[in-house]
């Protein structure tokens, strides 16, 4: 074997080695384009599922089927805090979606990052969401929520301190809300590439979706 033919076998194995090197490039940004793209559309239809669930129950306070059972409006809302809701409504069921005309007690609230339920999912600040309904055992579902703030307004407007809403409500006093803003932050529970930060809080920081409700109000708040 002569010397230039040993210098074109080395320069083959280069060539090839790039070659290869270059497919194996393209087909991981292939798989990760994949996965990406996947990731968003679960968070996208998470987060539409969990609003579509919550306006469709918080329009309905202190709203029931038979009107002349109907809670009084002013009392129609039980708790209030800045992460849980509760009150009387005419929950629906599977034969009919405005309810059987019975008043029920519906409660929503959100876990802890640290349960045990959420702690296996690589994202740390996703939480479960509840859902409760006159006492039962709750229903819960991680759809990736880590943020769920509501904040209540009086009939003029004017934000209502949640240590207020406590205070009325352990009091068994009307809470005086009249309308709510609901923010609501899903991100993807298992994205692609994150790696775990706790600490900058960065864990899927370009994956997540925001909905802002402002000011929704549930008709049956009002005075009739």
């Amino acid at each position: 074997m002569g010397f230039s033919t040993l210098l074109d076998i080395i320069g083959s194995t280069m060539i090839g080695g790039t070659i290869l090197l270059i497919l194996f490039r393209m087909n991981d940004s292939a798989v990760e384009n994949h996965y990406l793209n996947s990731g968003e559309l679960i968070v996208q239809t998470n987060l539409i599922s969990v609003v579509e669930l919550l306006e469709y129950d918080l329009r309905k306070i202190g709203y029931c089927q038979n009107w002349e059972d109907a809670p009084v409006p002013s009392e129609a809302l039980l708790e209030a805090t800045d992460t849980s809701i509760s009150f009387l409504t005419d929950v629906s069921t599977t034969v009919n979606q405005f309810g059987d005309g019975n008043i029920d007690t519906l409660r929503y609230w959100v876990g802890s990052p640290n349960d045990v339920d959420v702690r296996k999912t690589p994202n740390p600040k996703d939480r479960m969401l509840y859902r409760q309904v006159n006492g039962e055992a709750p229903l819960y579902s991680n759809m990736g929520v880590t943020q769920l703030k509501i904040v209540y307004f009086d009939a003029l407007g004017y934000e209502i301190p949640v240590s207020e809403l406590i205070v009325s409500a352990a009091a068994k006093q009307p809470l005086g809300v009249i309308t709510m803003q609901i923010d609501i932050t899903v991100e993807n529970t298992a994205a692609y590439g994150d790696m775990e930060d706790e600490e900058n809080e960065v864990y899927s920081k370009d994956k997540s979706a925001f909905w802002r409700q402002i000011r929704l109000a549930a008709p049956s708040l009002n005075n009739r």
